[in-house]
């Protein structure tokens, strides 16, 4: 069933507030009649419409005039000044939905002006309908704006809801700063296929390949990635040889350090 009615507009069109509305265009969730964006470059406007066909704006205040959901699809450096068009613009009925990284709820309340607020936390991976969005709410949000906001975020990939508004640093330090992280270790691995002695291209592929099929075998079979490296790790063969070395040189602490690291600073720069 269709969670979203009504027009909805974005603040913003770069490459995340595109990718949302090419998806929920793409899957029918809304006609290109229902979107209009406000974006500040004339070539960017002009994009959007002649590949989407959406109405485009330079005004925020006008663009959000009967808009039942409204994206914030910008920069936080630029936040301050967009809050200032908006507030006193909105309808009260309207919601509001963050994709800004590190932008508090009670800073958008308050900048804004209005209460029904939806905050969330994708990753770059969404750009290309990958995404893993965690998000959370402030009690003036309905269940039936619930639904549309998950649609919404879904359109990006998958969207975990939160009960509480701690937990969005916590994605921040796993599924936001985690695409560094794994490319990463993408590049390490594709190094060390040069460095054996195959082409750049050639490792890159089986790379990508590797990982890809790799995480598809595990969402299909639904086991636990100890018991997949156990089935391909053989007594004394090759890959629990190399599998020492990782361990010795201390790689899964690691990565634990880098992610709690990462939760860490997103505290930091909340203020929290």
């Amino acid at each position: 069933m269709n969670q979203l009615q009504g027009n909805i507009t974005f603040i913003g069109g770069g490459a995340m507030g595109e990718a949302i509305i090419g998806s929920l265009i793409g899957k029918g969730l809304l006609t290109p009649t229902q979107i209009c964006v406000s974006e500040p470059v004339p070539a960017r406007r002009d994009f959007l419409n002649s590949t989407y066909g959406v109405t485009t704006e330079t005004d925020n205040g006008q663009a959000v005039a009967g808009a039942s959901v409204v994206v914030l699809a910008v920069k936080p450096q630029v936040l301050a000044p967009v809050m200032a068009d908006l507030n006193g613009n909105l309808s009260a009925a309207a919601l509001v939905v963050s994709i800004m990284a590190g932008v508090r709820i009670d800073t958008l309340t308050s900048g804004l002006g209005h209460d029904k607020i939806v905050r969330s936390m994708p990753n770059t991976p969404a750009q290309v309908g990958k995404g893993m969005t965690v998000w959370t709410d402030t009690a003036a949000v309905t269940e039936s704006d619930r639904a549309a906001a998950q649609a919404i975020l879904e359109a990006m990939g998958e969207a975990i809801y939160a009960a509480e508004e701690h937990y969005l640093d916590m994605a921040t330090g796993l599924s936001g700063s985690g695409p560094g992280f794994v490319y990463l270790l993408l590049e390490a691995m594709i190094d060390a296929g040069v460095h054996i002695g195959f082409s750049r291209d050639q490792a890159q592929q089986m790379v990508l390949q590797t990982v890809e099929g790799s995480v598809e075998l595990m969402r299909q079979g639904g086991l636990h990635p100890a018991d997949l490296r156990n089935r391909v790790t053989s007594p004394a063969g090759t890959t629990a040889a190399g599998t020492l070395v990782l361990e010795r040189a201390g790689v899964r602490s690691a990565l634990i350090d880098a992610v709690d690291t990462a939760y860490r600073r997103s505290q930091e720069l909340g203020g929290s």
